[in-house]
C-alpha cells in the first residue's frame, strides 16, 4: 500500500505519503490563496522526500471538506486526476475527520469534543466527536454564538477565532494529511468501506452570477 493524500479544504496545503504502516513523508503549507500554486510542488516534494515515483501510488485519499468552494475543488479535482491517470481508486475523509483523528495524538484528547474550521462570514464548519475516530454529528456551517457546546475541547482555527464559544481551544488548527493519510490506511486496513470524494460545500459558493444582469447581443 502506498497511500498520497491531499487536502485544500482549509488555508492549508497538505500532503503526505503514508505505505499502510506509517506517514513516510508530508509537506504542510498555509496560504489561503495559492491552493492551486502549491499542490502539486507539494507532492513533487513528498515523492521526492521518499525517493519514490507517482506510479508507485496505490490509492489517493483527498479531504472532501466542508471548506470553501474555490480552495476544496483544487485537491478534489486533482486527487481525480491522479486517480485516473494512475489507474488507482481515490477515497475521501471529511476533513473534520482529520483534525479529531489528529486531536487524539497531538491535543491528547481523549473524551467528547468539537472539530471547528474557519468558514468565513462569521461561520464555522463544525462536528462533535465522541473520540478521535467516531463523529456523532453531521458537518454543519453555523454561527458560533448559535452553538452551545458546553465545556467540551475543541480543535481547529475556527474554535481559536471564537474564544467565546470555545473557551478550551487546542491544537491542531489546520488539518494535516498525515492524518488523512493515517486515518484512512487504518481504515482500509479494517476493512471499511470508504466514502466516494464528493465535495462537502454546505453553501453556496461566493462567486454567483449577478441577478438581473444585462444580456448584450450583437446588433
Amino acid at each position: 500500500m502506498l497511500l498520497l493524500a491531499l487536502d485544500t479544504a482549509t488555508p492549508a496545503v497538505t500532503v503526505a505519503l503514508h505505505d499502510g504502516t506509517s506517514v513516510v513523508a508530508a509537506s504542510s503549507q498555509v496560504d489561503a490563496r495559492r491552493h492551486g500554486e502549491l499542490l502539486l510542488p507539494a507532492v513533487d516534494r513528498v515523492l521526492t522526500e521518499a525517493g519514490l515515483r507517482l506510479d508507485a501510488v496505490t490509492g489517493i485519499v483527498v479531504g472532501m471538506g466542508p471548506g470553501p468552494y474555490t480552495g476544496l475543488r483544487v485537491g478534489l479535482m486533482t486527487a481525480d486526476t491522479f486517480g485516473l491517470a494512475l489507474g488507482v481508486p481515490v477515497y475521501g475523509l471529511c476533513t473534520l475527520d482529520g483534525l479529531a483523528y489528529a486531536a487524539g495524538g497531538e491535543a491528547g484528547i481523549e473524551g467528547p469534543f468539537v472539530v471547528a474550521t474557519d468558514a468565513r462570514r462569521k461561520e464555522v464548519y463544525w462536528a462533535r466527536y465522541a473520540d478521535s475516530r467516531t463523529r456523532v454529528t453531521e458537518p454543519a456551517v453555523d454561527r458560533p454564538g448559535e452553538l452551545d457546546i458546553g465545556a467540551l475541547p475543541a480543535v481547529g482555527a475556527g474554535a481559536l477565532l471564537y474564544p467565546d464559544t470555545f473557551p478550551d481551544a487546542r491544537p491542531p488548527e489546520h488539518v494535516s494529511a498525515a492524518s488523512l493519510a493515517s486515518l484512512a490506511a487504518e481504515r482500509l486496513a479494517a476493512g471499511q468501506e470508504m466514502e466516494a470524494p464528493r465535495p462537502l460545500y454546505l453553501r453556496r459558493p461566493d462567486a454567483q452570477v449577478p441577478k438581473n444582469y444585462k444580456v448584450v447581443t450583437p446588433k
